[in-house]
């Protein structure tokens, strides 16, 4: 007899039992299927013609309907196995007027497997259950065969439900596990986005923000390069628009020679003057991850000069290290440092720890911000060697 009512502990009363049971599906209707078994009880009522015998059965048979029902419909495992252990008690109480009896000791052994995870406990209570229904069987005298076939079936029917049930919980447990990922999967996923996000409309609203003051202050002294710098602001909020777009689609970085292009603009919009020294060539064997977090740190970098630095000079260099690390320096000569990590600088070292990089920044004389990304060779030169 197989059962699929495996219940959960959804009530304060009954927390004790929550660790050793995870969610798992309500039993199904079908489950009633097996009630068939409980024809065995009516055996002896057939050959006797006792209308008071009749009643007395039929009044315990109901009783056993309505607990099975419960077992349907509550979702308490502490009173699950209470019920199951009313099944135990209604077959000793019954055995001795009826044979049939011993059904309610085969129903509590092939359920408990469903109701409790615990192996080695339901093997405890099915061989109880065995002793119970062979020793009150040989106590009243039955015929042997009226509680050995019972126990026989009954341990069969316990063993392979215990398998079945394992089963079912190593089924359910899978899920759970899958869930849980799915759900780490997409905090991670958000957490792209946002860093993504800050780092596209950080960098382009400081733009907008700065080229708008400019605008500003030119308006009455010089209003052709103020209308130049409220196209420079229309463009870049379109750039931005843009940006957003490809965000929300699955955003990467342009590449570091066209960020580095933006970033000279930006800062000599701000009176930045850049001085970039070197530049990654085609033989560096940057992979287009690598590339895509040097670009964003550079914009985050430029990002942070313009607002907050107060800087004149920057200097950027890119280098490969003796010990195998791609190196990217921003330095600049501003008056104010870095006292604490923000969202920018934060998804930065994320970005460059998950590539197992480095990530140094310093702000004793203006900021200097070191990335070392490991060198990857490339799996072609990998092969040949």
């Amino acid at each position: 007899m197989s059962w699929t009512a495996i219940t959960q502990d959804k009530t304060s009363q009954d927390r004790g039992w929550r660790r050793f049971l995870p969610p798992l599906s309500r039993p199904s209707p079908s489950i009633y299927i097996w009630l068939a078994y409980s024809i065995f009880f009516f055996f002896e009522p057939i050959y006797r013609h006792n209308l008071r015998y009749w009643l007395q059965n039929l009044a315990i048979y109901a009783f056993f309907l309505f607990l099975y029902v419960c077992l349907d419909v509550i979702e308490v495992a502490s009173i699950n196995l209470a019920i199951l252990g009313t099944f135990v008690i209604l077959g000793m109480a019954t055995l001795p007027f009826n044979a049939g009896g011993s059904t309610f000791f085969l129903y509590a052994s092939s359920i408990l497997p469903f109701v409790l995870p615990n192996s080695r406990l339901v093997a405890i209570l099915i061989a109880l259950d065995f002793v119970l229904l062979v020793g009150e069987g040989y106590l009243i005298g039955n015929n042997a065969l009226n509680y050995v076939i019972p126990a026989f079936f009954l341990v069969v029917g316990g063993v392979s439900n215990m398998w079945m049930a394992r089963q079912r919980w190593m089924n359910t447990k899978l899920t759970m596990a899958q869930e849980e990922i799915q759900q780490l999967a997409a905090v991670a996923e958000r957490e792209r986005i946002a860093r993504d996000l800050h780092d596209v409309l950080g960098h382009t609203l400081s733009v907008i923000v700065l080229k708008a003051e400019l605008a500003g202050r030119l308006i009455d002294r010089d209003p052709e390069r103020a209308a130049r710098e409220i196209a420079d602001v229309e463009s870049t909020a379109r750039t931005a628009l843009a940006e957003v777009r490809e965000t929300i689609g699955g955003y990467r970085a342009r590449g570091l020679a066209a960020e580095l292009a933006a970033a000279r603009r930006t800062l000599e919009s701000a009176g930045v003057a850049l001085a970039c020294e070197t530049v990654p060539d085609a033989e560096s064997n940057l992979r287009a991850t690598e590339e895509t977090v040097l670009s964003l740190a550079i914009r985050e970098a430029v990002t942070n000069i313009v607002r907050h630095a107060e800087a004149t000079k920057c200097l950027m260099r890119f280098e490969q290290t003796t010990d195998g690390f791609h190196a990217l320096l921003v330095e600049d000569d501003g008056a104010h440092s870095v006292r604490h990590e923000g969202n920018g600088l934060r998804g930065m070292r994320e970005r460059v720890q998950a590539l197992g990089g480095r990530f140094n920044i310093q702000s004793d004389h203006g900021t200097r911000l070191l990335i070392e990304l490991p060198v990857t060779v490339p799996a072609a030169v990998e092969k040949e060697a």
